[in-house]
């Protein structure tokens, strides 16, 4: 009620109060709340002076907002293969995809797919070499660590979505985080169309601001999500002891240093439409994330051979780990996982 009795719908206490402890929770100095994923990644590549004739690297496996975001900038977004069991950037492969650009490329844009956070080191002594800056898209990864770190503090900017389908929501939101005050002032302005000051705009911006009802809800869903992820990881572990006996089956990684919070529980098998046969003839719901590349489909350059991406389109599936789940639901869906034959 409070948020509501304040009479600051947009841009209010709750809306700053949110930025700070999600920013805190991440290990940055700086948060930015936004409307949605979308604007964070539109608004954070602005911010770090990406725009029209820019080249910025990502993956092709990913919601293709990622992609989107670098074209609205007026970049061109590049399109690098992944790896085949972490299913992020392949360092190797972006260091390729850069010379093939001739090393004239001004971003690296990894995606925490799935949970998992990116391999960081690698990407980020590839972004050393080449003097361009990281921006991270966290959408899927709440509270994902890499070496006792979290995502939001890898890159020089990170930006997180809170979809109703992300481990922590707003029902519609975003947050950009970053250690850069000059990145963030730069971003707050342009959420807010420009505005220095009441009636001052010192540039062309956006409206692309979070509303304070939302902040409160993430204040709430922030101070929820240990529990979440915990639940997550209990879920995760009891699958992947499940598919120990299924070995057409292959579980997610959680490679070395590396703390998976299990957005997706997405495994992979050759047979993927027999196996989604077997689950949800069983009661249990299945989804594929993502179908078709981002370079395959319609809206981009077809021409790219991406491998690793491609086949991993055909193979991966999604099984249900949210935290909603009873223990009950849970073990049902292990042991299905344990008795499943292709």
């Amino acid at each position: 009620m409070d948020v509501i009795e304040d009479g600051r719908l947009a841009d209010g206490p709750a809306v700053r109060e949110f930025e700070a402890a999600f920013s805190d929770y991440c290990e940055a100095t700086h948060g930015v709340a936004v409307a949605n994923g979308t604007a964070a990644l539109t608004t954070a590549l602005r911010a770090i002076g990406i725009g029209p004739g820019d080249v910025v690297v990502t993956t092709p496996l990913s919601f293709v907002a990622t992609a989107n975001a670098v074209r609205l900038v007026g970049a061109t977004p590049v399109f690098a293969d992944v790896d085949p069991e972490r299913y992020t950037l392949d360092p190797a492969a972006v260091r390729a995809t850069i010379e093939d650009c001739g090393g004239e490329v001004d971003c690296l844009l990894p995606v925490h797919l799935y949970g998992l956070p990116a391999p960081m080191d690698e990407l980020g002594a590839i972004a050393e070499e080449y003097d361009v800056p990281i921006v991270e898209d966290a959408a899927q990864a709440h509270g994902a660590e890499l070496d006792g770190r979290r995502v939001g503090s890898l890159g020089d900017v990170a930006c997180f979505s809170f979809y109703p389908t992300k481990n922590a929501t707003t029902g519609e939101g975003g947050m950009i985080v970053t250690d850069d005050e000059d990145v963030a002032d730069r971003a707050r302005r342009y959420l807010n169309h420009g505005r220095t000051d009441s009636h001052v705009h010192e540039s062309v911006g956006h409206n692309l601001r979070m509303t304070s009802i939302a902040a409160a809800i993430g204040g709430a869903q922030l101070r929820r999500l240990p529990r979440y992820t915990a639940a997550r990881r209990r879920a995760a572990e009891r699958y992947t002891e499940a598919l120990e006996a299924t070995p057409s089956v292959l579980a997610p990684i959680e490679p070395a240093g590396a703390r998976h919070v299990y957005h997706q529980y997405t495994v992979r098998t050759p047979d993927r439409d027999g196996f989604r046969n077997y689950l949800e003839s069983n009661g249990v719901d299945t989804g594929v994330y993502y179908p078709t590349p981002i370079h395959r489909q319609p809206a981009y350059d077809r021409a790219a051979i991406l491998p690793v991406a491609e086949q991993a389109t055909e193979e991966v599936c999604s099984i249900p780990v949210h935290p909603g789940l009873s223990a009950a639901e849970v073990e049902q869906i292990a042991t299905l996982l344990g008795e499943y034959e292709p």
